[in-house]
């Protein structure tokens, strides 16, 4: 597996450095990306500390010049990519958190990262992910973005008002087995995955999980075999609440 390129959005800190860390010691060469190049540069730094083959890509997932740059550096530098992790994402609500106080200007902030951004970094990385012989793309979604679950009566969620973080999951589940479609009957996987509720700077480090917990999911689907899912909703299988590794849409 040393020769497999993997890149990892928003991945200088919390969840993201943990699944390239995990990538890493499975031999993949790992792109950083992140929107500071100080922190970015850090996190890679540290990684290769620790024996890892890791690089820096500056990837601001919103601005369309940087997503564009970042493909060419790949392209000049590697010619592909077999692994696209899309990690990063916002959550913002207004007011109390409901959803009556929500904002127009915040809804599109949030969807900006969440949902157009890996639309944006997915379709300008599809050209390299297709030189790959067995490519996989991983979302990072969230359970409060699963209809199923959080109106579910056995869900410690369930009242909880998704906002604009939980619709944007949502829309990103979608978003998740549209490219599934795409791909079926080709050697590309495309999956969503759940951390559960992490301690990261997300949510203010309020979670229950650790980020080196809570990424295995994500690393683990970004290994899977030509005989693995695509198309699936995953968790870990270790989020009481949630039934199973398979998680409802």
């Amino acid at each position: 597996m040393t020769d497999k390129i993997a890149l990892i959005t928003g991945s200088n800190k919390g969840i993201g450095l943990e699944v390239a860390r995990g990538l890493g010691r499975k031999g993949m060469t790992v792109l950083v990306g992140a929107r500071s190049a100080e922190r970015g540069e850090a996190a890679a730094e540290t990684l290769r500390g620790e024996g890892l083959q890791t690089e820096f890509l500056g990837l601001d997932v919103t601005d369309p010049d940087s997503i564009a740059e970042a493909a060419a550096r790949v392209e000049e530098r590697y010619g592909r990519l077999d692994v696209l992790v899309n990690n990063a994402g916002i959550a913002k609500g207004d007011g109390d958190g409901n959803t009556s106080e929500l904002t127009l200007a915040t809804a599109k902030e949030v969807f900006e990262v969440n949902v157009f951004g890996v639309m944006a970094v997915t379709n300008a990385f599809l050209p390299l992910l297709r030189k790959s012989e067995a490519a996989r793309i991983v979302n990072v979604s969230s359970e409060v973005g699963s209809m199923a679950t959080i109106t579910s009566s056995n869900s410690p969620i369930l009242g909880h008002q998704p906002g604009a973080y939980g619709t944007s999951k949502a829309a990103l589940n979608m978003l998740t087995v549209s490219y599934s479609l795409e791909f079926r009957g080709t050697t590309t996987k495309v999956n969503a995955v759940t951390p559960g509720f992490t301690a990261t700077d997300l949510n203010g480090h309020r979670g229950v999980r650790e980020a080196s917990d809570a990424a295995q999911v994500a690393i683990d689907m970004a290994l899977i075999g030509e005989d693995g899912p695509s198309g699936e909703f995953r968790s870990d299988g270790r989020i009481e609440y949630l039934e199973g590794e398979t998680v409802p849409w």
